[in-house]
């Protein structure tokens, strides 16, 4: 009996100093991988002791009874979230599994500019890794989700607002795009809604006011003056002339080339600013805070004119004869110097 009590001590004792050191090592730091940071890949429907056995392959947790242990110790077990996580320094593992509970997942940047058109951001879509451009494309067709703002949408093309965001890989297309209209509706404050209803705009008026400010001048300064000259037009019922809005007349018929020529100026297209006057039916690219901002307050100014001086900013005219000699100085003259440098240069 005393053999018996003897072994059964030594058991005990052996037991008890087993699960000292396994409860030791879920708290104590690991690292087993010499690159800076480790990827770990945890699939969607992955059970608990595959988790384990990732981390264990990938050097994060010592091994699969450390990473029991800390399951045990942790109740984690049901809280473990599928995803991509990154791991730069050592671990216990109850913090590890933590981290997993958390689903504190490696987020990639997706930065759309602003001005682009709702194919542009699928081709950024697509580029980033995120998914097929097709998909993108296709969510933003679903106007319903602006129809508090704008109920005549027929897709999203202006209320997708240009930022810079954070996803986890594999976020589908549609959240993609419910994240920018909601990045829209917070931007789009009350402030400026008022300021709309004041000038008698409606929200897709507003957009697509915004739409082309953005899309004629990437300088802050002048997007106020730029929104006063069309604003002056819209007042005194002068086409906008608007060379953008062609641009996305011929975009959506295919026929855009990356060239605009004066018979485009014709073309059919009620989005055509040259053809109907007026705002075009609706936005033609997404603007930024900025030109949302021009378009609801635009600077009270004497112009009726603007023409590029081809170095990003603009020269303002009041009369047609002033844009007329600006015209020539910074369009034709500018050009036809343009050729005779590079005709010297070629010989």
């Amino acid at each position: 009996m005393k053999k018996l009590a003897l072994v059964l001590a030594i058991l005990m004792t052996g037991a008890v100093a087993l699960a000292s050191m396994l409860h030791a090592r879920a708290y104590e730091p690991f690292r087993a991988y010499a690159a800076a940071e480790q990827i770990v890949t945890i699939p969607r429907g992955t059970a608990t002791p595959a988790i384990g056995r990732l981390l264990v392959d990938a050097g994060v947790v010592r091994d699969v009874t450390t990473f029991r242990v800390a399951v045990w110790l942790s109740g984690d077990a049901r809280r473990l979230q599928a995803g991509e996580y990154r791991f730069d320094r050592p671990l216990s593992a109850l913090d590890v599994l933590a981290k997993i509970a958390r689903g504190d997942v490696v987020l990639l940047a997706l930065t759309f500019p602003e001005g682009l058109t709702i194919p542009e951001m699928a081709a950024v879509f697509e580029s980033s890794g995120f998914g097929a451009a097709s998909d993108f494309a296709a969510a933003a067709e679903d106007g319903s989700l602006v129809a508090t703002l704008d109920p005549a949408a027929g897709n999203l093309e202006g209320y997708l607002f240009p930022d810079t965001y954070t996803f986890p890989r594999g976020t589908t297309a549609r959240a993609v795009v419910e994240r920018m209209v909601d990045r829209f509706d917070e931007v789009l404050t009350p402030d400026l809604r008022d300021q709309a209803r004041g000038r008698y705009l409606s929200v897709r008026q507003l957009v697509t006011l915004a739409s082309l400010v953005e899309k004629e001048t990437a300088r802050s300064d002048e997007r106020p003056t730029v929104a006063g000259v069309y604003a002056n037009r819209l007042r005194i019922g002068m086409p906008l002339q608007c060379d953008p809005t062609v641009i996305y007349a011929l975009q959506q018929a295919g026929r855009y080339d990356g060239n605009i020529r004066r018979a485009d100026l014709a073309f059919e297209s009620p989005y055509n600013t040259y053809r109907y006057p007026g705002l075009p039916p609706g936005p033609i690219a997404a603007p930024g805070q900025g030109a949302l901002e021009a378009a609801a307050a635009p600077a009270e100014v004497p112009y009726l004119y603007f023409v590029s001086r081809n170095d990003g900013s603009h020269v303002f005219a009041r009369t047609l004869a002033e844009h007329n000699r600006n015209v020539r100085q910074y369009q034709i003259e500018y050009f036809r110097e343009q050729r005779r440098r590079a005709r010297e240069e070629g010989r």
